[in-house]
């Protein structure tokens, strides 16, 4: 085949996909004419995608699903689209964004960094810059990261918004990510969607020592039905709790960090004292 061009399967999930798009076509003893009628794009398209130049899509995965039959099974081109989707997130965190986008009340707690929903474009492009500088991450991934951030943020834009209550670490507001433009920008960020009616956003300062309720990052969640989950993450996985028992006794240590934090206009007072203060 002239300019065929050979891949290697284990270099990126997006060539994995693409290798097993070649293989199932090849297989059938169909062209990328061919495969490309049956699904209703270009023969460019299919090529780009059998060769990782072009990321797969949900409507494209479905469609190869139909014309291989492989829609009812463990080798579902949309469970691979799937998992390369979340494939940067850490197991148990899809599951929770799922009921995030349904929750009437969303309280979160955060150290070391701006919580998700709070982040300006540039300061989460930012941290996953930092994360493919490390290795951790590919670029392809860093970007499905950012746009996975920026459709959480677009669930709360509803006509009956969640009440959003925030408590950051004060570390939040010092660690410093993207350079001092970014940060001037995040910083104002706060400050503005604290003056919206359904945030209230608090810092908890280092001051309060022992008295913080929690170490680590954690959410919680009210859905409409009064039910309330917890979620909270290890380095390896998240995991989201349902059981009313365990969560209760979270969401009292929740209110007692509330009355620890700082109130909301010298949270507001903070943001804008520290956004002076960068150089």
């Amino acid at each position: 085949m002239v300019n065929r061009r050979e891949l290697n399967p284990e270099s990126s999930p997006e060539a994995a996909y693409g290798a097993r798009v070649r293989r199932l076509r090849e297989d059938r003893g169909w062209s990328q004419e061919d495969l490309a009628g049956k699904v209703a794009y270009s023969s460019q398209h299919i090529s780009a995608v059998e060769t990782a130049r072009k990321p797969p899509t949900l409507p494209f995965s479905r469609k190869a699903d139909l014309v291989f039959g492989t829609g009812s099974s463990a080798e579902s081109f949309e469970r691979e689209w799937r998992d390369m989707r979340h494939g940067v997130l850490l197991e148990g965190f899809p599951e929770y964004v799922g009921y995030e986008g349904r929750a009437v009340e969303i309280r979160l707690f955060e150290i070391g960094l701006i919580p998700g929903l709070l982040q300006t474009p540039e300061y989460a492009r930012a941290l996953a810059d930092g994360d493919v500088w490390r290795g951790s991450i590919t670029p392809g991934q860093a970007d499905e990261r950012v746009s996975f951030l920026a459709e959480r943020q677009a669930t709360l834009a509803r006509p009956r918004p969640p009440m959003m209550l925030v408590v950051m670490d004060e570390s939040c507001l010092h660690h410093a990510v993207g350079g001092p433009d970014v940060m001037a920008a995040q910083l104002q960020r706060l400050a503005e969607v604290a003056s919206l009616p359904n945030w209230m956003l608090q810092v908890s300062p280092f001051g309060i020592g022992a008295r913080r309720s929690f170490n680590l990052p954690l959410y919680l969640l009210t859905l409409s039905d009064r039910t309330v989950m917890s979620y909270a993450e290890s380095a390896q996985q998240g995991h989201l709790e349902r059981e009313t028992t365990c969560v209760l006794p979270l969401l009292t240590a929740y209110h007692q960090l509330q009355a620890e934090a700082l109130s909301q206009a010298e949270s507001v007072a903070l943001f804008h004292q520290l956004r002076k203060g960068l150089p």
